[in-house]
């Protein structure tokens, strides 16, 4: 006796799905065939979570056709109208207004956090930043790098990162990680080119979760990259979060120091340690006859340092790799030569004296 097509469908009538229903009255059989004996049909689903929920369904209609007379083999296959719909991504929202807090907090998993800081811009307080932490991270340590600098994010270009953080529930926020350094910044959340134009209150907002929301994990020490100045970002980390001190970067000609003297006065008043001052750019040696110069003087910063009482942590040549380094995304202490080892320096004072 052959089969039928109206045998197959009659048997698959019969088959109850989850939540009521059959394969045939929920219309889920698709291109039946019969040749001879052989029996081909397909069951298609909404989605591949459904269509895995139909295979009980599957394997019952595969045994109730190929128990109907004249049927000597059986083909039936789960598909699917396209991939699961993804959930929407929760919306992460950077800026705002602060919560309100009771004095300064810790940041979880921190141990240690210190602030880079200058009284004017171009001193290479950035520059410093990154390759600090990363000489840090090669001493050993376990470092995240904060750059604070909501207006002028730098350190998503030297670092060489360039994703957005994954955010699971719109709130915390996944730090990225580069050359051995847990990163974040307001320029992840950017385009290259998008300016950031806020006041006071949604930059002390956007800190306040830069800080807060953020994974960081277990850090011996975070350094925090601050934007020129003595404004409102500044006074919302002295205020608000447990700072073990700061370092001042200043170049050593007089206008850069009269900047440099105004952050310390700064943090003098808000009670935050400055612990020592850090010459950049001291002096430039000529690659190809040795000779040194000191374009921008020499040694001004060692000697304010000895005049306000603070430790002189190192000097930092003027040097092209630097900024050829920074510009490709490894900074150059991340690498061997003359100019990693300043940094190198630089990181090994840091943790012999218990700052890193």
């Amino acid at each position: 006796m052959t089969v039928t097509r109206q045998d197959v469908l009659s048997a698959l009538s019969k088959i109850e799905l989850p939540g009521g229903g059959t394969l045939q009255s929920r219309d889920l059989v698709r291109a039946l065939t019969i040749e001879g004996g052989t029996v081909r049909f397909v069951l298609e689903a909404a989605d591949p979570d459904a269509a895995r929920l139909l295979e009980p369904a599957r394997q019952d209609a595969e045994a109730a056709v190929r128990a109907l007379s004249g049927v000597t083999h059986v083909s039936a296959v789960l598909t699917a109208h396209g991939p699961t719909p993804k959930p929407p991504m929760p919306s992460l929202k950077i800026g705002g207004h602060p919560t309100p807090q009771a004095g300064p907090q810790r940041v979880t998993g921190v141990d240690r956090i210190l602030a880079v800081a200058s009284g004017k811009g171009g001193v290479g307080k950035s520059t410093l930043s990154s390759n600090l932490a990363v000489a840090l991270a090669r001493q050993g340590r376990r470092v995240g790098l904060l750059d604070a600098d909501i207006h002028g994010p730098s350190q998503p270009k030297m670092m060489g990162v360039s994703k957005r953080p994954a955010s699971p529930d719109g709130k915390t926020i996944i730090p990225l990680q580069a050359h051995g350094v847990t990163l974040m910044s307001i320029g992840f959340m950017l385009k290259e080119d998008e300016a950031v134009i806020w006041r006071g209150p949604m930059l002390m907002g956007a800190l306040q979760q830069l800080l807060t929301q953020v994974q960081w994990g277990e850090l011996d020490v975070l350094i925090v990259d601050l934007p020129p100045g003595t404004g409102d970002v500044q006074l919302t980390l002295c205020q608000k979060t447990h700072l073990t001190g700061a370092l001042v970067v200043s170049t050593p000609q007089d206008v850069a120091l009269l900047d440099a003297r105004r952050a310390i006065d700064m943090f003098g008043k808000l009670k935050t340690p400055v612990l020592g001052l850090i010459e950049n750019m001291s002096s430039y040696h000529c690659p190809n006859c040795g000779h040194e110069a000191h374009i921008f003087g020499h040694g001004g910063v060692a000697a304010e340092a000895e005049r306000i009482g603070v430790p002189f942590l190192g000097e930092i040549p003027l040097s092209l790799d630097i900024r050829l380094a920074g510009d490709a995304g490894t900074p150059i202490a991340a690498g061997d030569g003359a100019v990693a080892e300043a940094y190198g320096r630089l990181a090994a004072r840091l943790v012999a004296g218990g700052m890193a």
